[in-house]
């Protein structure tokens, strides 16, 4: 994977960021977000759906529902696992059906996938570096990498 990182000063910042990472995503892609709480992640999703033409006001945290729908330019299935005891719960959520979506799939705390964890994704880490400041890494996807070196 190739990888690019990046400090976020404000959150308008990771909202920017988000945005720019919106130019290249397309149905079917998956968006990992790793990090602790208040990192970042569901600011970097609002930023998602602000790219994607969706309503960033309605973007928040699905940490006691699981998963929010966003209409935009394509649907944001957005998971939020934190709450999530096994992978086996996984199964009621039917997460299958939209990592292969007519949308993008973005997932809160992926590291309780387990063995759900998809190959193929764009793998998004925030790292507090202070109280404003983080630092953002992201690891793209083998499939872009492949296609930016033809």
């Amino acid at each position: 994977m190739q990888k690019a990182s990046h400090i976020s000063k404000s959150p308008q910042d990771t909202i920017n960021l988000a945005v720019q990472l919106t130019k290249q995503l397309k149905a079917g892609d998956i968006v990992l977000l790793e990090g602790e709480l208040g990192a970042g992640k569901t600011t970097f999703v609002k930023g998602i759906a602000q790219g994607l033409k969706a309503k960033s006001d309605d973007v928040t945290s699905p940490t006691f529902v699981l998963m929010n729908i966003y209409k935009g330019q394509l649907p944001i299935y957005h998971f939020d696992l934190y709450r999530l005891g096994t992978p086996q719960e996984l199964d009621s959520l039917n997460l299958d059906e939209y990592l292969d979506a007519d949308g993008v799939t973005i997932i809160e705390w992926p590291k309780r996938l387990g063995s759900h964890m998809p190959e193929n994704m764009y793998w998004i880490e925030f790292k507090h570096k202070d109280e404003n400041t983080r630092e953002i890494c992201i690891s793209y996807p083998l499939k872009l990498q492949q296609k930016s070196s033809h």
